[in-house]
């Protein structure tokens, strides 16, 4: 099975959900994100694993939300995937993606489900 985290070593929910992944046995492929953005191409695939929209994976109390105007109900999801790719720091984190499957580890827990 191919697990992959996009991984902040900064987050606590992201450490701990590795550690979660890694107390199973589980050792993924870690992204740094934060180091390596994901193309847009890689979170459309990502958000139709989520079944979200890129509303939903972005974390609105960072910085770039408010300087970006991210708000603004009228952008276009295509815009929206332009501003997280381009500001990684606006991702919900950590992802795994598993067996075809993503899911948030906020809580940690939830990517047991896709395991």
């Amino acid at each position: 099975m191919s697990v992959v985290i996009y991984h902040n070593p900064r987050c606590a929910k992201s450490r701990e959900t590795l550690k979660l992944l890694e107390d199973r046995g589980i050792h993924p492929q870690i992204v740094e994100y934060l180091k390596t953005p994901p193309a847009e191409a890689i979170l459309t695939d990502i958000l139709k694993k989520l079944n979200k929209t890129p509303r939903d994976l972005i974390r609105r109390q960072e910085t770039p939300y408010q300087e970006l105007g991210l708000d603004n109900p009228e952008l276009s999801d295509q815009e929206l995937m332009h501003a997280l790719s381009a500001n990684p720091i606006l991702l919900q984190r950590p992802i795994v993606t598993a067996n075809g499957q993503a899911a948030i580890g906020r809580p940690p827990e939830a990517v047991l489900s896709i395991l």
